[in-house]
């Protein structure tokens, strides 16, 4: 797994940038721009799905955990939700398509190219209502959520940004009182590449209730999980 990613992610893809001036995610925005249907969310997931297990891998949630992302979101039905890591705007487009009438999501993006690439995905998808794309570092924006964006408590977290980061985010969210009795935690790639220190946080933490879902990382045969824990208050 780690040397077909290094492979994908390292040597192809530069070579592929190099040649063809552009970055997998400039590449990735335009397949769907010309393959999916404007306005059509399913149709956007569906084609960013094609393009990244039949011509270039990208780190994205992917079918298979996606379905969990699903179930998940769907079990939930939040009011507001959170995305740490937009990408190229995958998953938010997969969660907002299943968000209610009035619902939002809000998606925290610290690379601007990503972040670019993702605003324009999610305006292809038509869920630019629902989604608020933040550009920015999520250390300095989860203190902001309640002033600066009017966030009370968040129904849904959703963990794919960096997995360093996801411990002290976690955190993060609970001292800034961000967190309600009954909120979920989904954490991507808690095996691969892996968040050990975040497993051992909520796994041990009294104020969690955990549950771990194995399947494979994104487009390969390798194996990954997620991660759910539920805040008891």
């Amino acid at each position: 797994g780690t040397a077909a990613l290094i492979w994908n992610e390292i040597i192809w893809e530069k070579v592929t940038n190099f040649i063809m001036n552009q970055s997998k995610e400039q590449r990735i925005l335009n397949f769907v721009l010309q393959n999916a249907v404007r306005g059509d969310p399913r149709s956007v997931v569906d084609t960013i799905d094609k393009y990244c297990s039949q011509k270039e891998w990208a780190m994205n949630v992917g079918n298979e955990k996606g379905l969990i992302l699903d179930k998940t979101v769907e079990e939930i039905n939040p009011s507001v939700a959170l995305e740490l890591g937009s990408y190229c705007g995958y998953s938010a487009v997969r969660i907002a398509r299943l968000l209610k009438a009035g619902a939002r999501l809000l998606t925290v993006e610290f690379n601007p190219e990503f972040a670019a690439i993702a605003k324009q995905m999610i305006e292809f998808a038509g869920v630019q209502d629902k989604v608020k794309l933040l550009e920015g570092p999520s250390e300095e924006i989860i203190p902001q959520l309640k002033k600066k964006y009017e966030v009370d408590t968040l129904d849904f977290v959703f963990l794919d940004h960096w997995k360093d980061r996801y411990t002290p985010d976690t955190i993060l969210l609970q001292e800034c009182n961000l967190l309600r009795k009954g909120s979920v935690l989904l954490a991507d790639n808690v095996i691969f590449p892996g968040a050990p220190e975040f497993l051992k946080y909520v796994r041990k933490n009294p104020h969690f209730q955990c549950t771990n879902y194995l399947s494979h990382l994104e487009y390969m045969e390798v194996e990954d999980a997620m991660e759910k824990a539920v805040f008891l208050g």
